[in-house]
C-alpha cells in the first residue's frame, strides 16, 4: 500500500463546508446527522450557514472540521471505492485531525468523537485567559533554529515549538510576552517572516496542561478500538496501533509538539507515495510537496474531487 489518508486541522474551516457532499450523497449527510444529534445541537447550520465567527470558535470548529472529514471518507468509500483497512497504510491527521484520523480508522465512533472534540475546544479555550498566550508563525527557519529561538525567547515564560509543519515553517506557542519575543528574535536570525497568528489561545504547550488533564478524563470514559490502519502519532511521528497507547498519545498532543514534518517524512520512508487530504482545504497537500520529495497530494473536500480521487487510488495500487 503506498496511499496514506491524512486529515486537516483547525484553520482549513470556511462556512459552506461539506454542504455539497451532504446535499449530493446520503452517506455525507447521515455522519452531519450523528454528529448533530451527539452534541444535542445543530452544528450542521453553522458549518453550512455561519456566521463565520461562530464557527471558528474552538469549540465549533474541531468537530465541524472531523464531520466534514468523515463525511467525505463515507463518500469516498461508497462512491470510488476507499477502503481504509484495505488501502491506506497509515492514517493522520494534523492536531484535531487525529481524531478525524482515528473515526475514519474505525478507532472512535462518531459520536464520541463529536463529543470529544467538543470537549476539548471548550479546554483549549478555558485553559488560558484570552490574551494570556499567543502563537506566531516562524517562516524561513528550520525545526532547530525555531527551537533555539524559541528557548531564547523563554526568560522563564513558557515558549515552545507548537507545530513542526515542515517548508520551513514552524509554529510556537506560549505566554504573550515570550512569543513577542520570538518574533523579534526569529526576525533578527534571518526568518523570511515572523508573525502573531490570529488565534484565541495558545494551543500545544505547556500552559495547556489543564486542557491535557480535561481529555484524559474524557478519553477515560470512551472505548477506543484498534484502527483499522496505522494511525502516526503527532507527538511520536511513528506508528501506533495500541488503543491504550493511542489514548495516551492524545492525551500528550494536547500540550505537544505537532510533529508533522516529520510523519510526513516517515511515512514517505515507509514507501508511501500518494498522500490523500481527506476534509476542508489543501493545507496539508501543499505541505506534502514540500516535506516529501515526489510525493503526490491529492486534496478531496467536495463532489467534484471524487472521480479524481478514485483514480489516484488506482494509481497508488499499481505503483
Amino acid at each position: 500500500m503506498t496511499a496514506a489518508f491524512t486529515f486537516p486541522g483547525q484553520g482549513s474551516q470556511a462556512v459552506g463546508m461539506g454542504k455539497a457532499l451532504a446535499d449530493a450523497f446520503p452517506v455525507a449527510r447521515a455522519v452531519f446527522d450523528e454528529v448533530d444529534a451527539a452534541l444535542g445541537e445543530k452544528l450542521t447550520a453553522t458549518i453550512w450557514e455561519g456566521p463565520a465567527e461562530t464557527l471558528q470558535l474552538t469549540e465549533n470548529a474541531q468537530p465541524a472540521l472531523m464531520a466534514v472529514s468523515v463525511a467525505t471518507l463515507r463518500v469516498l468509500e461508497a462512491e470510488a471505492g476507499f477502503s481504509v483497512g484495505r488501502d491506506a497504510a497509515f492514517v493522520a491527521g494534523h492536531s484535531l485531525g487525529e481524531y478525524s484520523a482515528l473515526a475514519a480508522a474505525g478507532s472512535l465512533t462518531v459520536s464520541d468523537t463529536a463529543r470529544l472534540l467538543r470537549t476539548r475546544g471548550l479546554a483549549m479555550q478555558k485553559a488560558v485567559p484570552v490574551g494570556a498566550g499567543a502563537m506566531a508563525a516562524l517562516l524561513g527557519l528550520d525545526y532547530e533554529a525555531a527551537m533555539e529561538v524559541a528557548g531564547e525567547a523563554a526568560q522563564g515564560q513558557v515558549c515552545q515549538a507548537a507545530n513542526d509543519n515542515g517548508g520551513g515553517q514552524v509554529v510556537v506557542s506560549g505566554d504573550k510576552a515570550a512569543v513577542d519575543r520570538a518574533v523579534e528574535i526569529a526576525k533578527a536570525k534571518g526568518a523570511k517572516r515572523a508573525m502573531l497568528l490570529p488565534v484565541s489561545a495558545p494551543f500545544h504547550c505547556k500552559l495547556m496542561q489543564p486542557a491535557a488533564d480535561a481529555m484524559a478524563a474524557a478519553l477515560a470514559e470512551v472505548t477506543i478500538k484498534a484502527p483499522a490502519a496505522p494511525l502516526v502519532s503527532n507527538v511520536l511521528a511513528s506508528a501506533i496501533t495500541d488503543p491504550d497507547e493511542i489514548r495516551r498519545r492524545l492525551v500528550e498532543q494536547v500540550t505537544g509538539t505537532v510533529r508533522w514534518r516529520e510523519s510526513v517524512a516517515y511515512m514517505a520512508g515507509q514507501g508511501v507515495t500518494r498522500f490523500f487530504e481527506i476534509g476542508a482545504g489543501k493545507v496539508l497537500t501543499g505541505l506534502v510537496k514540500r516535506i516529501a520529495d515526489g510525493a503526490v497530494g491529492v486534496a478531496v473536500g467536495g463532489p467534484n474531487d471524487i472521480a479524481a480521487a478514485r483514480d489516484a487510488l488506482a494509481a497508488a495500487k499499481q505503483a
